[in-house]
């Protein structure tokens, strides 16, 4: 008599059929509806990335029209900013191992997880609408009165995408905010969380606090460009710095909801494969609360050169060179975690030196536009468009990435192949900084940013950009390439494959639908690797 062995149920083969997933409450699935939409919109920001670099090649603006490329750089902008670098690591990553590292069976409202994906979709569909109908052309800051009033593009399904998907930002963070409160496990204290909850935390409280500035902020862009009423517009009695303070009020805390949790993952990641807890554990984890503090305090070093007075200018210049505090704590707490580690070189650990490199180059730049009178000679250059793409990108996609590889096994049960996973990551570090390093040198020059014709004395520069995005390119496509690969041919990853101590690897890879068979109970700190003495062969 034979036995039939019954597949195992995970949350990946609970339920079939494509209703059960646009209607699943479990936050693991959700998250990988999130990595869905995200992998769409990062696929599309590359396509427009694309397209400026080309054009950028030559001089003399002869592949596309200058308001075609205006609409290149800002599609470009609005598909990266609101629907890959803010929801990237908090909505995929935490949607999925959140609830699974404070030891809960899900998020404290399941169905508002699944609505705040829906407000994503949908605002990404009125976004992609407005780019299918010809695109808009304001740039992704949409400053007014440009925006309120002489654009003909599509500023007002734009407006009001971005309107819908900001709903998706606020309840993710209410939801965890509540969830990391009232849901940890017997014996998980505050002081024994995952830095990465930490990070999620302290993200959570931005996305409560500042996305509503934005939403407010475009609904009163839209009322004004669609009512004529005088808030922004000079010429009706408006002001359009107003609309500046309001902007920036919400999206430098929104740099913060894209940076914080990418460095919670990066704590993960440097503990366990340097084998050692995190150096000034408490330290790494108010440092995140400090950040998002701060991050509140310095939105009008966006506005040195739009004239507010020198005064309030000065005190904006000091905090935001105080806000490199707290950032500069984890970068020295990561490698002071490093020293004397035994550290195992996994293609997650080569995601995480990537991102200490480019994250603090792009920090150390950040000062230099912090500082008043460098400010007004870079302001609006290259040089601006470099600094942020090293904290926005060399910092969270990186960061995203090296969380990614980190816990891929657990979200699929299959490994990817290392070697690749390393060759990507070196291809990504590489390209990054051909692309982006000459642009510090073009906007130090004078070359300024959004312009598609340029002086010919620039151009090698700029060629040297476009072949650094080349390589980017097959960087990220590899990344895509075998991480797919993986999950129809990866070998099977095991509960623990990496050995790690956080309650995520005590339940299978992939989690059963209800994440653990019984209620863990903590008794020890989030990475207790030095107590335990846990080897890597």
């Amino acid at each position: 008599m034979t036995t039939t062995v019954l597949p195992r149920v995970t949350y990946l083969n609970v339920k079939y059929g494509v209703a059960s997933w646009l209607l699943t409450k479990d936050h693991k699935r959700i998250g990988i509806l999130y990595l869905i939409v995200v992998a769409i919109a990062f696929l599309l920001g590359g396509v427009f990335a694309a397209g400026l670099r080309i054009e950028l090649t030559t001089p003399q603006g002869d592949v596309v029209s200058a308001d075609t490329y205006n609409r290149l750089f800002t599609m470009h902008g609005v598909a990266m900013v609101f629907f890959v670098l803010i929801p990237a690591v908090p909505a995929i990553l935490g949607n999925f191992v959140m609830p699974l590292m404070i030891g809960a069976k899900d998020v404290a409202f399941p169905r508002i997880n699944l609505l705040s994906w829906y407000c994503l979709v949908i605002g990404f569909i009125f976004t992609l609408a407005a780019m299918v109908f010809g695109g808009v052309d304001t740039g992704w800051t949409f400053y007014t009165p440009y925006s309120s009033s002489a654009s003909n593009s599509n500023v007002l399904l734009t407006g009001v995408g971005i309107f819908i998907a900001g709903f998706s930002s606020i309840l993710t963070g209410l939801n965890f905010a509540v969830t990391i409160h009232r849901m940890r496990a017997p014996g998980l204290t505050w002081f024994r969380l995952p830095l990465f909850v930490w990070a999620l935390y302290a993200t959570s409280l931005v996305q409560i606090l500042a996305t509503p500035v934005i939403a407010i902020t475009l609904l009163m862009l839209v009322v004004e460009r669609a009512l004529g009423f005088g808030i922004f517009d000079p010429r009706l009695g408006g002001d359009p710095v107003l609309f500046q303070h309001l902007f920036w009020f919400y999206s430098h805390p929104a740099v913060y909801i894209m940076i914080l949790p990418p460095m919670g993952a990066i704590s993960e990641v440097i503990a366990c494969f340097s084998r050692k807890n995190v150096f000034g554990y408490s330290f790494v984890a108010f440092s995140s609360l400090a950040i998002a503090v701060f991050g509140f305090l310095v939105w009008a070093h966006h506005l040195f050169v739009a004239g507010i007075s020198p005064y309030s200018a000065m005190v904006f210049s000091f905090l935001s060179f105080a806000v490199a505090v707290p950032s500069a704590v984890k970068v020295f707490n990561w490698t002071a975690t490093l020293y004397q580690g035994a550290i195992w070189w996994q293609a997650p650990m080569m995601w995480v030196f990537g991102f200490i490199g480019l994250f603090l180059i792009g920090g150390l730049t950040g000062l230099f536009l912090a500082s008043l009178g460098l400010d007004v000679h870079l302001h609006d250059t290259y040089f601006v468009v470099a600094h942020f793409h090293y904290i926005m990108v060399g910092g969270a996609i990186m960061g995203f990435f090296a969380g990614l590889h980190y816990w891929w096994p657990k979200m699929t049960g299959k490994m990817y192949s290392n070697s690749l996973a390393t060759l990507a990551a070196l291809l990504v570090f590489v390209g990054f900084n051909l692309t982006f390093f000459p642009q510090f040198i073009l906007g130090y020059l004078g070359m300024p940013r959004r312009y598609h014709v340029y002086a010919e004395e620039f151009q090698v520069l700029n060629v040297l950009s476009s072949a650094g995005a080349s390589i980017l390119g097959v960087g990220y496509t590899l990344t895509a390439s075998y991480l797919i690969y993986s999950m129809f041919r990866g070998a099977a990853a095991g509960k623990n494959p990496w050995r790690a101590t956080g309650l995520e690897w005590q339940t299978e890879s992939p989690p059963i639908p209800e994440n653990f068979s019984e209620t863990p109970i903590v008794t020890e700190g989030p990475n207790e690797y030095s107590k335990r003495e846990i080897k890597v062969a």
